[in-house]
């Protein structure tokens, strides 16, 4: 429960008083005024300040540059419009009892015709305007600002926006960090409710599966105001994607574009179309499709950290039990599609529906060359040694759905949302080789290197008839997760005291299944089985040789007669029933939650406060085995939490242009699935008890979080802010081997997660955008945008040593020191030029030996450069250039000490020429 009582009372008692102000408010006459905000060219203007200057009653003009004022005492009012790089424009209003004034509201300035001319800056000031309105602390990125980097998915996108990073798969960007914190301490909404994920152990959605041409916008909220869903520590990320009234005409956007990768030639095909229009003035239409195709590889060498060092301190003497080349030929088919309605029976009801259908397939071969040392090798030392060659070959299905269907009505007083989603995501893998391991003893074998290791070995180790099959693995295996959720929101805008005031209380339940199923199939002893000793030799399944860039690799394995020689074989006899069985688990998580809130302009000063109150139950159901009584045992765990989570946010306006913001806010991320699941499995050797399992009981994550920001506007394009943040976080999750305490106090090993110790972060964020309008021609058309966010934490793990408690610190797993991201572009109105950097320090990826940090994984720093150029040719058709990864940045992981590898990867660079056809 995360609350601190002597403040959390007073803000639920203000927040029920004013709620109960609301409700008993006397019968005053009263009216709406309903309006929109548009351009020179009649387009909306999203962003808008829209006041009612007598009342101090503000608020932002939507996404379509509507705004509503409900529950106004009839009179004669001036409405005030504000938006950065355009004058303030004033009107007056008059507002009548018990009927509803249209007023809208044209904003006709040089500026903004220039910003719609100059796509990027007209992009940023709309994005600019939204954060400068919002009561929390938030970044928000336009779709045309996304336009501008070479970026394939949502994923990649969010790594420009300042304090975000991204975590990379082959390359490509799927999941998001912010704030440097783990993507599992992030939520991902689309469209007002939370995308399930289609991995099997995780909570995080890898935006990878969303193309980023089916978007309008993405919000990033830093910090959670009570009517927001509170499973966020870094951050809440929101992805809104097309609606036809976001502009008041018919909207047609065409693309097609061709890549390539510069490590394998492959050249890629990518199509993506958009439409939207309006009929009757009433009734939206709004569909969007992208298509990508791409074939690619990587070449990777790693340790997996099996590094041995001597003695208690020091990396001297380092020595290495393993290496492992490996060469990735990868196949990825991303299919993304959406279809949009929005409906206005009348002026006071909107009703829309929102859905989704992203479809990801990734076709994977991996050839492997592993060595394996009886003792841990020093440099350039040799010996015999183990060498296995595998070859892994599956494909996995991904798949979202998503169906938003909600509206808003507006009566006399009070506004009323409501929504309703279903959600489907899941991940499919059909019957592949997991590995088909070739194996063969090689004298004289050693390496070279430590940071970028390479095997030392004869011909022999490169001779495809030197090694023999041993075993091949066949797996299969399915996960779904399914979320339904139903949302009511309240809302009322009045004057209390003289003070403009809004009160909104609401609720929702949400019902979310998450199920696994494994199969698995060991094929081994395979000359008992009557496989002849020629069929085992690696020569009849032998390709050519490897192009491999990290040095000379060997032959390749051909799947095809592999699966020949499997399907020969007796599938039931070769049924793994163990590992077919302990990772399968059925996980229900229902959440029921009710907020109460207000904020109350006080001068240039806006209170928001408020309680939320979450209840969550989990029903858990998995299977272990226990490997002293050879029997499978069927687990069930149940169990609920309760939260109660206080907020207060203070909005200081000092100007138009000049915002103070300080928040405290509570927060909790609960348990990954992977973490979460029952099942478990007991081995017995020599009579030592080993466990690995997962834990149904582990608590939520808990966090107290205080955040300050200054932000300054200036100029058509200009920002400057600062920001400093701290979280106070109970209840990290981390893996530990348990053995020696409580019912485990006589196994050899223990292996499950553990809630630990409080943990502590704290950070600054620094954001500069410029438009050097100022400067003579050439110059002025520069536009520089740039943030850059520091993070520290700490955090305690323990361990039992010798039958005594010890500990030690250890920073935050997955938070990163530093995260940054610098883009100069020069634009006029025939091109547009953009450099970008992204930029994360490095960060702790995984505890292996707990009471020694030397064993420690670190994923390194990462700094990646890309580049667009764009030369319109029309007004409507325009040619584009795009180059990712220009510097070849490889991913890189170490253990301990940076000298010391545990991965290495090298992707290469891609290129990608393209055409857009647009008429807006």
């Amino acid at each position: 429960m995360i609350i601190r009582p002597h403040l959390g009372v007073p803000l639920s008692v203000i927040s029920l008083a004013l709620m109960a102000a609301g409700f008993s408010s006397s019968s005053l006459a009263v009216g709406k005024l309903e309006g929109q905000i548009r351009d020179n060219m009649s387009q909306p203007l999203a962003g808008a300040t829209v006041t009612l200057k007598e009342l101090n009653l503000s608020q932002q003009a939507g996404r379509d540059g509507r705004f509503f004022f409900v529950g106004v005492k009839d009179g004669d009012y001036t409405l005030v419009v504000n938006y950065l790089g355009a004058a303030t424009v004033e009107t007056n209003v008059t507002i009548q009892d018990r009927q509803t004034t249209q007023r809208i509201v044209s904003i006709n300035s040089q500026e903004i015709e220039h910003m719609r001319v100059m796509g990027q800056q007209g992009a940023l000031s709309k994005s600019m305007n939204r954060q400068r309105g919002a009561d929390n602390v938030l970044n928000v990125v336009n779709a045309d600002v996304l336009g501008n980097f070479p970026d394939s998915n949502i994923s990649e996108s969010l790594q420009r926006v300042p304090g975000l990073s991204i975590e990379r798969d082959q390359g490509e960007g799927r999941f998001v960090r912010v704030r440097g914190m783990a993507p599992d301490y992030n939520s991902v909404s689309m469209n007002g409710t939370r995308l399930p994920s289609p991995e099997s152990d995780r909570r995080a959605v890898a935006l990878d599966v969303v193309p980023s041409d089916l978007l309008q916008s993405v919000e990033v909220s830093k910090t959670l105001t009570p009517d927001m869903d509170a499973d966020a520590l870094g951050g809440a990320i929101e992805v809104k994607s097309l609606s036809a009234f976001d502009r008041d005409d018919t909207y047609l956007s065409l693309s097609a574009e061709v890549s390539q990768d510069s490590l394998t030639d492959n050249t890629n095909p990518k199509l993506a179309a958009s439409y939207s229009d309006i009929f009757a003035d009433q009734l939206g239409l709004a569909i969007a499709a992208s298509w990508y195709n791409r074939d690619f590889g990587s070449d990777n060498v790693e340790t997996g950290g099996k590094w041995a060092y001597a003695g208690d301190g020091g990396y001297e003497d380092a020595a290495l039990e393993s290496i492992d080349a490996r060469d990735y030929e990868i196949n990825r088919e991303r299919l993304g599609i959406g279809i949009n309605l929005d409906y206005r029976p009348s002026d006071d009801t909107d009703w829309y529906l929102r859905s989704l259908y992203s479809e990801f397939d990734d076709t994977e071969s991996r050839s492997s060359a592993k060595t394996k040392w009886k003792s841990a090798q020093q440099e350039d030392e040799l010996s015999q040694g183990k060498t296995t060659r595998s070859f892994k070959s599956r494909t996995e299905n991904q798949n979202i759905t998503s169906f938003v269907l909600g509206g808003q009505t507006r009566f006399d007083r009070w506004t009323f949302d409501y929504q309703a989603s279903h959600s489907t995501a899941t991940a499919d893998k059909p019957r592949d080789i997991a590995g088909a391991n070739f194996v063969a003893k090689i004298d004289d074998t050693g390496f070279s290197n430590t940071k970028q290791p390479q095997i030392i070995a004869p011909n022999d180790y490169y001779l495809s008839e030197n090694f023999e099959l041993d075993e091949i693995e066949i797996a299969t295996s399915k996960a779904d997760d399914t979320i339904n959720s139903l949302q009511l929101d309240l809302s009322r805008q009045l004057t209390l005291g003289g003070y403009s005031t809004e009160l909104k209380t609401g609720i929702k339940a949400s019902r979310r299944d998450k199920t696994n199923r494994e199969e698995v199939w060991i094929y081994s002893d395979l000359s008992d089985q009557g496989v002849a000793d020629d069929a085992l030799l690696m020569n009849q399944y032998a390709t050519g040789e490897l192009d491999y860039s990290l040095g000379r690799f060997g032959e390749g394995i051909n799947a095809s007669p592999l699966w020949s020689l499997i399907d020969s074989l007796d599938a039931e006899n070769n049924r793994d029933d163990i590992e077919s069985t302990i990772n399968d688990f059925d996980i229900s998580e229902d959440i029921n939650a009710a907020y109460l809130m207000g904020h109350m302009d006080i001068g240039k000063l806006r209170v928001l406060t408020g309680l939320r109150f979450e209840q969550t139950q989990w029903d858990a159901k998995g299977y272990g085995f226990d490997g002293a009584q050879n029997a499978f045992i069927d687990i069930t765990h149940d169990r609920n939490e309760d939260h109660w989570l206080p907020a207060l946010h203070l909005t200081y306006r000092q100007s138009e242009n000049t915002v103070l913001r300080a928040a405290w806010t509570n927060t909790l991320v609960r348990p990954t699935f992977g973490q979460l699941a029952p099942g478990y499995l007991l081995e017995e050797e020599d009579g030592d008890i080993d466990l690995t399992f997962g834990n149904p009981a582990l608590k939520s994550l808990e966090a107290m979080n205080l955040d300050i920001s200054l932000e300054h506007y200036f100029g058509n394009i200009g920002l400057v802010s600062a920001g400093m943040f701290y979280k106070d976080i109970s209840h990290f999750i981390y893996q530990a081997d348990v053995a020696g305490r409580g019912e485990y106090v006589d196994a050899h090993s223990a292996v499950t997660f553990v809630n630990g110790d409080n943990a502590d972060i704290y950070g600054v964020e620094l954001n500069y955008v410029q438009e050097f309008s100022f400067l003579p021609e050439p110059f002025n058309a520069l536009v520089l945008n740039s943030n850059l966010t520091y993070t520290d934490s700490s955090a305690r793990i323990s361990w039992i040593d010798d039958g005594e408690l010890d500990s030690r610190d250890i920073p935050m797993p997955s938070q990163s020191d530093l995260t940054a991201n610098l883009s100069l572009g020069y634009e006029n109105t025939y091109a547009s030029l953009w450099l970008s950097a992204a930029y994360k320090s490095e960060y702790l990826q995984e505890v292996t030996e707990l009471n020694d940090e030397r064993y420690d994984l670190y994923e390194d720093n990462h700094l990646q450069w890309d580049f667009v150029a764009k030369a319109h040719l029309t007004s409507s058709l325009t040619l584009y250039f795009k180059g990712v990864n220009l510097t070849d940045e490889p991913y890189y992981s170490y253990t301990g000490n940076n000298a010391y590898n545990a991965q290495y990867e090298a992707y290469g660079r891609t290129f990608q020429l393209g055409v857009q056809y647009s008429n807006y």
